[in-house]
This record gives C-alpha cells, structure tokens and sequence, in this order.
C-alpha cells in the first residue's frame, strides 16, 4: 500500500549549501589562484583576509608539501615564470587603462547628414578641457551665423550642435585659437578665440554619420 511504501521510503534530509569563499582580486577560489596571473596580489589579499586559508595553502609547509618533489631549479623557473606572467598581465592593464583614459580625453567632431543631404555638426567634449560649453555655443553661432545650442545626446552627455556642415571649421577655429601652445589665440588674437584656449588639438578627433537608408 501506499502507507507502506511511504514509511520504507528513506527519510530525506536537506543539504546544506556549499559555502564558497573568493579571492577579492581575481575572483577565482584561493586554492586557484596559482593558475591566474596577478598570484602576489592574491597572496597579500588572502593573507589580510582569511589568515587560516593562506597558512592553508602558501605556508611554510604548504608550500614544502607541494613542491617537495620539484627540484630547486624546477621551482626557482617557477617562480621566474610566474613573476614574468604576472609582470605582463600588469603591464597589458596598464596600456589598456591609458588607452581608456586617453579616450576618454578626445574631442569628437561629428558631421551629421539629416534628411536632403542636410548636415549638422556636433562637438563633444570640449568640457574636458574647461571650456565653458555655452560660450563655445555662443561663439559658433555667431560666427557661422547659424543656430547653435548645447545639448545632451543620447547618452546623457551635453554636446554642442550646430546648424550646418562646419565639422572643418570648427577644427580650424580650435587649432587657430591654440597656436603656439599654452597662450594660444590665434594670429592677431582673433576676437572671441579664447573661448576655445586650452583644447589639445591632439586630443580632436573628426568623425562622420551618415544617415540610414530607410530610416529617419
């Protein structure tokens, strides 16, 4: 009978869940940190973290149990070995991150086609340079003697857009307002060139949209 059935069937526990602890630098388990390429941070992490995980695993006699049958040569290129990677690894995130912050530093022109072969033209990034963006605005506007405003793209990010195809212009006015470095001002010291005093032409970066076929 079922009743039968129910009070021979093995009375079923719950397991607890595994409790799993991570190295703060590289996120794998300790005991695998070996294998990644940033082990000294690790070690120093786990060593201020969990004190009993590192005796675990990078002790005296941890260490002597694990390598107790390696050479001294097999673990001195070991450790060469492992410095080497690590050391590399390190240097890649650090070209990786000046890279970023040099993008991040760029100055983007953008020529825009709107519908009927229309452009405008949008800067971004001029704020990083501390240019007041409204002034910028101001500026473009009157001498292009277009409408000009500063707005937030989709992104979020104020920008300048301009009524017009000027992307060359506006590069030319930057570069014109910071010959001969820090002073800048362009020949004669054009009026209203200081506006743009401090963009490191460098930095510029001119890109073009064109508009999708089909679309808006």
């Amino acid at each position: 009978s079922t009743t039968q059935q129910d009070a021979a069937a093995p009375e079923k526990v719950a397991v607890p869940p595994v409790q799993m602890f991570y190295c703060g630098v590289c996120s794998w388990p300790p005991e695998y940190c070996e294998f990644g390429v940033s082990l000294s941070k690790c070690k120093e992490w786990l060593h201020d973290s969990r004190p009993d995980l590192y005796e675990k695993y990078y002790s005296e006699e941890a260490l002597t149990a694990k390598l107790g049958t390696i050479s001294l040569e097999a673990q001195s290129k070991l450790e060469k070995d492992s410095a080497k990677k690590e050391a590399k690894a390190e240097a890649k995130a650090e070209a990786a991150k000046k890279k970023k912050l040099v993008r991040a530093l760029l100055v983007i022109i953008k020529r825009i086609e709107r519908n009927k072969r229309k452009y405008v033209t949008s800067i971004r990034g001029l704020e990083i340079f501390d240019v007041d963006l409204k002034k910028a605005s101001k500026f473009f506007a009157q001498k292009f003697a277009t409408g000009a405003s500063v707005t937030k793209n989709a992104a979020g990010i104020d920008e300048i857009v301009i009524q017009g195809d000027v992307s060359q212009e506006v590069y030319d006015l930057i570069e014109e307002a910071n010959e001969g470095g820090e002073g800048g001002g362009g020949k004669g010291g054009k009026k209203g060139l200081d506006v743009l005093k401090g963009v490191v032409v460098d930095n510029i970066e001119m890109v073009e949209e064109k508009k999708k076929k089909g679309g808006d």
